[in-house]
């Protein structure tokens, strides 16, 4: 079944409209990172809220029972209690998840760079060139530094990151807009 005009200028509009959304946060996210990290995070907080009611609920009215009853209720009981924490102090929140993060992280850095200095180095007879890997492996182990030292202004960097990278998604959503649009007037 072929799809009408006033279809397609309607889906043009909506994928405009994801767009501009995406713009708006992109731009957002470069000029006031720290705050929209924080925001990300109060979110992140009325979600966990939100999954912890409905999950107590369903354990409780909806009949949403299961082999593992008590460990479903542990976990949607600390969802619920991390959900009100992150929306009391969304600053404190906000500063131990990017510290927390930020050393997960950049542990996992370290390791991977540490790990594959020890391989390259130890099968370089195998190799040709060994000095690529032994650098890449290097700043593996540098960026995981700067993630446990500067955990705050990773997060900051990432942000801005992020930022960039949905500023470039609404420039391609556009795109898709105007090609869709143009194909509705055909």
């Amino acid at each position: 079944m072929p799809v009408s005009s006033e279809t397609r200028k309607r889906f043009a509009l909506a994928t405009a409209l994801r767009g501009l959304l995406m713009l708006v946060a992109g731009i957002y996210a470069v000029i006031w990172p720290l705050e929209a990290l924080a925001v990300l995070l109060l979110f992140g907080g009325i979600l966990l809220l939100i999954d912890g009611a409905l999950g107590l609920w369903s354990l409780t009215f909806g009949g949403g029972k299961s082999g593992n009853y008590w460990f479903d209720v542990v976990a949607n009981a600390a969802s619920l209690v991390l959900g009100v924490v992150i929306l009391i102090s969304p600053l404190l929140a906000t500063i131990f998840t990017v510290t927390v993060i930020s050393t997960l992280v950049g542990l996992a850095a370290i390791v991977v760079g540490v790990m594959q200095i020890v391989v390259i180095v130890r099968e370089r007879e195998s190799y040709a060139r060994i000095w690529p890997v032994v650098l890449s492996g290097a700043s593996y182990v540098l960026l995981g530094l700067v993630l446990l030292l500067f955990p705050l202004l990773s997060a900051w960097v990432g942000m801005i990151i992020g930022g960039i990278v949905l500023i470039a998604f609404a420039i391609g959503l556009f795109g898709w807009a105007w090609r869709l649009y143009q194909a509705s007037k055909a």
